[in-house]
């Protein structure tokens, strides 16, 4: 039987300020130029699409150009829709644990395990994936490693409950359901493992970093960490680097940056690596995002 064809994904990813937002609105636009119907997609706690496209945010899909539509989960749409989804099995299998009310449970749900709701956006994206209503969707994520520990959550759980039925003889459904809480669990488990299975087959990641010492110290964690679960990374966009040194400060600076960028290029040469200049004015508004995408592209 043929596997059903998914909208591939590339996702942009590192930590905060390196320009991964940047390079994927300008990564959306090339797509779209490209007569593709393209989608962008943050899922960033702060998002800030909107502000690089130079015009009104939301969560709907808002449509830039004729191809080109870009959407923002910030952390309390994200929290909706994965109470929509996960959160009633959720609250179902622990309040079968303990004795708590449903909105209490919201509460601790998101002060203990902070990446809860990301790991529904892994899923919303997935399922936008499936639904093939874009030729390309084009990720600006958010850091992944909460998400990543979040999504073997449900195999761990019921693990330990199969580990200890006699203790748990008394807890074989979930409240206000007949349904057993292994099963709940095993719900929640199969979900994760199909979001699990996205990131691998479904999702391109490209690195976006800095010539700096601290982003390059951190890229050796990011490669760990998708290395660690298989994921697909093709390319490292080293962003703002000095291509014109016509003044002291930016002599200074292009001498600093070149002893990172040496290591980047041989540590990280099985990638294609793309440097981007550091450009004098802010990278807003399709002119300005279309040049950073006739350098990536």
């Amino acid at each position: 039987m043929t596997a059903k064809k998914i909208t591939q994904v590339t996702a942009f990813a590192g930590k905060g300020g390196a320009g991964k937002t940047t390079c994927a609105a300008a990564t959306a636009l090339y797509y779209s130029s490209q007569g593709q119907k393209t989608l962008a997609i943050s899922t960033d706690a702060t998002p800030s699409l909107a502000h690089i496209f130079a015009t009104a945010a939301g969560h709907e899909a808002v449509r830039v150009t004729a191809n080109l539509y870009f959407s923002e989960i910030g952390a309390e749409e994200a929290r909706h829709l994965w109470d929509g989804k996960f959160g009633r099995d959720v609250y179902r299998v622990f309040s079968s644990l303990v004795d708590i009310g449903y909105a209490e449970f919201v509460d601790f749900m998101a002060s203990m395990l902070p990446g809860l709701a990301e790991e529904f956006m892994v899923d919303y994206i997935r399922e936008l994936a499936e639904e093939n209503c874009y030729d390309a969707i084009v990720w600006d994520t958010a850091p992944l490693g909460q998400t990543l520990a979040l999504l073997g959550t449900p195999a761990l759980l019921t693990k330990h409950l199969r580990m200890a039925p006699r203790i748990y003889t008394s807890l074989k459904t979930g409240r206000g359901t007949k349904e057993s809480i292994l099963n709940i669990i095993g719900r929640w488990e199969a979900l994760s493992a199909a979001d699990m299975s996205f990131l691998r087959q479904g999702v391109d990641f490209n690195i976006v970093a800095i010539a700096e010492a601290l982003a390059v110290n951190q890229l050796d964690g990011i490669f760990a960490e998708l290395d660690k679960y298989k994921f697909k990374v093709s390319r490292l966009i080293i962003n703002n680097v000095v291509k014109q040194a016509d003044s002291a400060f930016l002599r200074e600076k292009s001498a600093q940056q070149e002893g990172y960028l040496e290591l980047m290029r041989s540590k990280y040469a099985k990638l294609l690596v793309t440097e981007l200049p550091l450009f004098p004015h802010e990278v807003r508004g399709l002119e300005k995002i279309g040049q950073i995408a006739s350098l990536l592209y």
